[in-house]
């Protein structure tokens, strides 16, 4: 006797190791839910006739009746109730299962909105120290004057620049103000800036207002410690970014109000200079907000944390 390629026998599936397919169980459970193969078809994006057929196909894959078809009716048959309870409990671990697994393998990841001036002048020169001991974690800033809402937009930390006392969060700092420009326009002979009222014969660079604010709103508080309330440029730039306003006051395209903290850089690399003595506190400041998802991330709370601790280095 000769044997050709003999091969193990595998055993055979038994009837308990014969489930219905996932779509089977996937269009039952629906139609249990609904009691309507119409409603099905519907939430499923199939038609009535393949929903029918699906549960037709489980029904004699089990051998049994699993729904009564009635006069424009479905009702569960005992069989039917029995694998619905199964079928639900069962979809629901595979989702949990599912959503768990997924968010494993998510980017960790802090959302954060601010203003363009403070992102680019204060937050954005910074970040890379948070990078340093957060290497793992993502930070997406959404640079907007607009307030957002927070778990609308899923973000997890707003820095808010607005009235003290406006109750926007835990205060991260009050802003100073006083005028700043290039230093080049120091050395303009025709145009003196010597003294607060020299200001007259200069290009003003303006903050556009926002919510009502007054026009000279960012220059506002600094002429009212100089009692120049009245004071006018020759003309005025105007802004709807306070980054650009900067960025017109290095090209020294004019005076601007320079909002402390966010200059002290520049001011201290000599990129823009004060022309007179005298500051003014202008009654706004710097807010940081926490959504209630922020409480879950702990990288969002890390986020929060190193926010203060900046605040507190010397400018």
């Amino acid at each position: 006797m000769r044997v050709e390629n003999a091969k193990p026998l595998l055993p055979a599936a038994t009837a308990r190791d014969e489930l219905p397919r996932l779509d089977l169980l996937r269009s039952f459970a629906v139609a249990a839910r609904t009691l309507s193969f119409t409603q099905a078809a519907h939430e499923l994006a199939l038609t009535q006739s393949a929903v029918s057929r699906q549960i037709q196909q489980m029904e004699e894959g089990l051998g049994v009746a699993l729904f009564e078809r009635r006069h424009r009716a479905l009702a569960l048959t005992p069989a039917g109730e029995t694998m619905a309870r199964a079928v639900h409990d069962c979809l629901e671990r595979l989702r949990d299962a599912t959503a768990s697994v997924r968010a494993s393998q998510r980017a960790r990841q802090v959302a954060v909105t601010t203003t363009p001036g403070f992102a680019s002048l204060w937050l954005i020169p910074r970040l890379a120290r948070f990078s340093a001991d957060h290497p793992q974690v993502d930070v997406l800033v959404s640079a907007t004057n607009d307030l957002l809402n927070l778990e609308r937009s899923q973000i997890d930390v707003a820095v808010r620049f607005c009235a003290i006392g406006a109750g926007q969060g835990a205060p991260l700092f009050e802003e100073t103000v006083l005028p700043v420009c290039a230093p080049r326009l120091l050395q303009d002979a025709a145009r003196p800036l010597r003294q607060p009222a020299d200001l007259a014969r200069h290009t003003l660079l303006v903050m556009e207002a926002h919510h009502g604010m007054p026009p000279m709103a960012d220059w506002a508080p600094w002429l009212e410690v100089m009692g120049l309330s009245g004071l006018r440029g020759t003309n005025t730039l105007r802004f709807s970014n306070y980054n650009d306003a900067v960025a017109a006051a290095l090209a020294g395209q004019g005076v601007a109000i320079g909002r402390l903290p966010l200059v002290a850089a520049l001011l201290r690399d000599g990129q823009l200079v004060t022309p007179f003595g005298g500051s003014g506190q202008s009654q706004r400041g710097y807010f940081v907000a926490a959504s209630p998802q922020a409480a879950a991330n702990a990288d969002a709370q890390d986020f929060i944390a190193w926010l203060h601790a900046e605040a507190l280095l010397p400018w």
